[in-house]
């Protein structure tokens, strides 16, 4: 019997040695086997045979690593939220093509008649083309009219054959350099990048949100492992204790200690369960399959998947630097503010030209229709030449131009704010990248002493044991002392976790994302 609790208690040691270390111990499975039957007869409660069961996990170590790469990658190819980003562009797109239609030419046509009693009074049709022209905001004209009525106004009469007008608008002042259409057509191209730019914003909100689930994911992972190995390695000392009660080697209110380790680190072990899960419930929100024209659909994250080793990433002042001048460059928001003042400046340039007297000259030349060979007079007097020509001068001009004074004004103290709002916009971004690698920096800092922190209570716990060994200590202190030792190993993979998101809203900060380093 004491051969068996030597066992026993070898096994317990070594198990330990694995969850502290992170080092194979051989353990032999007929030890590990009979205590696994010896506990199932205590009165711990229902405990299950598969620890891991509970979190629907294979045992630690032992799953396929699915990377940070790999899942960034995957929501930024897949990710239903990545394709909305990308409709933003298509139609900023629509809205110029919307934009460049008040440039289309267009084909018109117009016909009157009135007959009455028996009298023609006048049968009037004209139709033509007008094509503008984007530079000088000039109208082409080409018509075609033909009249006939007992009545009709003198100045519609043309000759039988009809009448050809080619001709052309010209604004002289106001409309010459931009006017409404031009104005519309620059500014939605601008929204073009205004686009581009909440694209990108909304890809790295959504790759930032993505960074946190997995590392979240990463920590609860980590946690469910040393509160598994703890609870393991307490339920072995637990049987080691109780068959060293029976045969008198141990004092019963030993049994007692052990049991209340067992049952405090079942709860832990219980809720750590559930709260891997719901981590795995939370990535899998990012987690969807698509093909191309099809509707992207969820995809389930398997269960023998388990989280990489959080990297130990090293920050360097170059480093900082190049995020500061990418920002500088790149960030969407000041991109976003750069494009709306150069809109607001183009609509500054249209509401100063609206101050102008508008004043536009027409002028066509004329000939009449083409004539069949039988009314042909040979004369060439009313064909295209300078002296059959229409002219004609619009001006008009508000006398007081409260109207068009006002909008101006408007429009260029919404630009200063813009302005304003870009330059206080730059400062925040470099405050907020600096400030995001000051975090990354203190946390690496944090890590490194953590690790030893963790590696002297190591220490202590084997220390403890030996002393148990000879009777110089007691269980509760023994407990007590792995029981720190897994606080602290959980504490340090919580630094990890805080880390890694710290690198993510680092590069967020820098108006990118950390799938794109």
């Amino acid at each position: 019997m004491k051969l068996f609790v030597f066992l026993l208690w070898l096994s317990s040691m070594a198990l330990w040695v694995e969850s502290a270390l992170g080092q194979s111990v051989p353990v032999p499975s007929d030890v590990l086997s009979r205590t696994a039957i010896a506990t199932s007869e205590t009165s711990t409660g229902n405990v299950p045979s598969s620890l891991s069961a509970l979190a629907g996990l294979p045992l630690a170590d032992t799953g396929i690593v699915f990377t940070a790469e790999e899942f960034y990658q995957a929501v930024l190819q897949h990710n239903p939220i990545v394709k909305q980003a990308a409709l933003l562009n298509q139609e900023a797109q629509a809205q110029v093509q919307q934009a460049r239609g008040a440039f289309d030419p267009k084909l018109f046509s117009a016909y009157n008649r009135k007959n009455f009693g028996n009298t023609l009074y006048y049968d009037k049709w004209q139709s033509g083309l007008a094509v503008p022209i984007l530079p000088g905001g000039l109208d082409v004209k080409m018509t075609y009219d033909r009249n006939t009525g007992k009545y009709l106004n003198p100045e519609n009469n043309v000759p039988p054959t009809g009448l050809i007008a080619l001709g052309v608008s010209v604004p002289i002042t106001q409309g010459l350099l931009i006017d409404a259409r031009r104005n519309t057509l620059r500014q939605a191209q601008l929204a073009v990048n205004l686009a581009e730019a909440d694209r990108i914003s909304l890809i790295n909100k959504t790759l930032l949100d993505a960074a946190k689930a997995y590392w979240d994911w990463y920590l609860a992972y980590q946690q469910f492992r040393w509160i598994e190995r703890g609870y393991q390695l307490a339920q072995t000392r637990f049987v080691a204790v109780r068959q060293r009660a029976l045969i008198g080697d141990a004092a019963p209110i030993d049994t007692t200690e052990a049991l209340i380790t067992v049952q405090d680190r079942l709860v832990q072990f219980q809720q750590a369960a559930v709260d891997l899960q719901n981590a795995r419930l939370s990535l899998t929100t990012f987690l969807w399959s698509s093909q191309e024209g099809a509707v992207p659909q969820p995809v389930d994250l398997p269960g023998t998947v388990i989280p990489q080793a959080a990297p130990p990433d090293q920050t360097s002042q170059v480093q900082l630097q190049d995020l500061l001048n990418r920002a500088a460059e790149r960030h969407p928001d000041l991109v976003k503010l750069v494009n709306k003042q150069q809109q607001l400046t183009i609509e500054e340039r249209y509401r100063r030209a609206l101050l102008m007297p508008k004043i536009s000259v027409e002028a066509s030349l004329l000939s009449r229709g083409p004539l069949s060979e039988a009314t042909t007079d040979g004369s060439g007097s009313y064909g295209f030449q300078s002296g059959n020509h229409k002219i004609g001068v619009d001006l008009a001009f508000p006398l007081f131009l409260r109207a068009e004074r006002g909008k101006l004004r408007q429009v260029q103290l919404k630009n200063q704010q813009t302005g304003l709002e870009r330059q206080q916009t730059g400062r925040d971004i470099v405050n907020d990248v600096q400030r995001a690698w000051n975090e990354l920096v203190a946390l690496e800092k944090q890590i490194t002493t953590q690790q030893q922190t963790a590696t002297n209570q190591q220490i202590l716990v084997q220390a403890e044991v030996s002393k148990f060994q000879l009777g110089e200590s007691s269980l509760f202190l023994v407990n007590s002392r792995e029981t720190k030792l897994i606080d602290l190993r959980i504490k340090l993979e919580e630094l990890r976790t805080k880390h890694q998101k710290a690198l993510a809203n680092l590069w967020y900060a820098a108006g990118s994302n950390v799938g794109s380093r």
